[in-house]
């Protein structure tokens, strides 16, 4: 496991596409829906006539955690959903998601805290799950 300022990181032993799938099941079986796909190796093709890797992001949200966030903050929806991302780099498969204490961090709310601890544990154990 990689732990940067912003991301908890794993190197995959899966294909890309079987990573992808694997990263769905993981986030459904922690509670989370993925709201929103980006196919970034796609649009780089398509906006930019660009080559880049295998590269996916998922805006995941978990409903409950989404409802008692927006509870908490109001604006707290420019935060939201959770990032998580499935890449290719160098032959190598790689899955991340972001820390939401890093994220929220800055908004001063204790209330917003715990809940973005909560959130982080079962992003985590999403990672921890890919193998």
């Amino acid at each position: 496991m990689a732990i940067n300022m912003y991301g908890y990181k794993k190197q995959v032993n899966l294909a890309y596409e079987k990573a992808v799938e694997k990263i769905k099941e993981e986030l459904k079986k922690e509670g989370f829906g993925v709201l929103t796909e980006i196919d970034v190796k796609a649009t780089l093709k398509k906006k930019l006539g660009v080559d880049f890797d295998n590269y996916i992001i998922l805006g995941a949200c978990n409903p409950p955690s989404a409802y008692k966030a927006l509870q908490a903050e109001h604006d707290i929806g420019l935060m939201l959903p959770c990032n998580v991302i499935v890449y290719d780099k160098d032959g190598k498969t790689f899955a991340s998601a972001v820390l939401p204490t890093a994220a929220m961090g800055m908004i001063e709310n204790e209330k917003l805290s715990s809940i973005a601890q909560e959130v982080e544990e079962k992003l985590k154990r999403v990672i921890d799950a890919m193998r």
